[in-house]
């Protein structure tokens, strides 16, 4: 199983900070860069904290885990997406999926409501685009073509049966964050059980998303609070359930593992560059 390490694009921390954040993951071997996408909240956007991570590193892969498709204009995402990984030399990996935040939606201008159709539609024109067709009616596609031909791999998240649908039409695999092992186990065999129906080779890549915190547990509590506030007292449960101690990160990587993660995502709640050695030390 890759281990990969999130930035800390939602936490309070300067620019500078998170360019060396990238760098160190590289140096110290982590699988990808991950980030949470979030419009509503003062936090880095997704894709330009990606490119800015791509261009102070070589190797490290580039994730959005997950960005929230139907949120933005289709035919600038596919342009976005495919300039960030034609850039990095195909490094990017997207996870994608609807989210369910009404600000967000709101603050786009896009209709909530009918998220999931915008979710399929936008999947649809994406590998068109990235394909090299015209998905805007003039001579040219809108974007430059992915640094691996074609295609950008996409990892599709939620659980329903309509994500289940699009991993199999669309992705390379699925992804899953704020669950234990043990709950997404099932998700994991219904997954599997679709792809091998429909044909599909080999096996669907599958990410999970588990926080940590390995200095200030209380700065680690408050982060989380903060970024669930509009859950009410369901931030409680997240804040406290972020992994603190390097045996129980030790733990979860072998418990994700054993239900089938082929990447785990370590996603960080401080804003602290010594985090990444932190976490290194620990499951690496």
């Amino acid at each position: 199983m890759d281990i990969a390490i999130g930035l800390p694009n939602t936490l309070h921390i300067k620019g500078p900070d998170v360019v060396e954040w990238a760098r160190r993951a590289e140096e110290r071997g982590f699988s990808s860069l991950a980030t949470i996408d979030r419009i509503v909240y003062p936090s880095y956007d997704s894709l330009t904290v990606l490119a800015v991570a791509a261009g102070a590193t070589s190797r490290i892969r580039l994730f959005p885990d997950i960005l929230l498709t139907p949120a933005y204009p289709p035919v600038w995402l596919a342009k976005a997406t495919a300039s960030l990984d034609a850039l990095s030399g195909g490094r990017l990996t997207l996870g994608l999926g609807v989210g369910n935040r009404p600000d967000d939606y709101a603050a786009m201008d896009r209709p909530l409501e009918r998220r999931g159709k915008l979710m399929d539609e936008t999947l649809d024109l994406l590998h068109r685009s990235w394909a090299g067709e015209s998905v805007t009616g003039d001579e040219h596609p809108v974007g430059p073509e992915p640094a691996a031909g074609g295609r950008i791999p996409v990892l599709i998240g939620g659980g329903s049966d309509a994500a289940v649908r699009r991993t199999v039409a669309y992705g390379e695999g699925w992804t899953v964050g704020g669950a234990s092992p043990d709950q997404i186990g099932p998700m994991v065999a219904k997954v599997r059980q679709a792809w091998h129906d429909a044909g599909r080779e080999g096996e669907p890549r599958i990410a999970a998303l588990a926080y940590y915190g390995l200095g200030d547990e209380d700065v680690s509590k408050a982060s989380l609070r903060q970024y669930y506030s509009f859950l009410g007292e369901w931030a409680d449960n997240i804040a406290n359930g972020a992994l603190r101690t390097p045996d129980a990160i030790r733990a979860a990587a072998k418990a994700f593992a054993d239900v089938g993660v082929t990447e785990l995502v370590f996603d960080p709640t401080i804003p602290s560059v010594e985090e990444v050695d932190r976490l290194a030390d620990a499951v690496l």
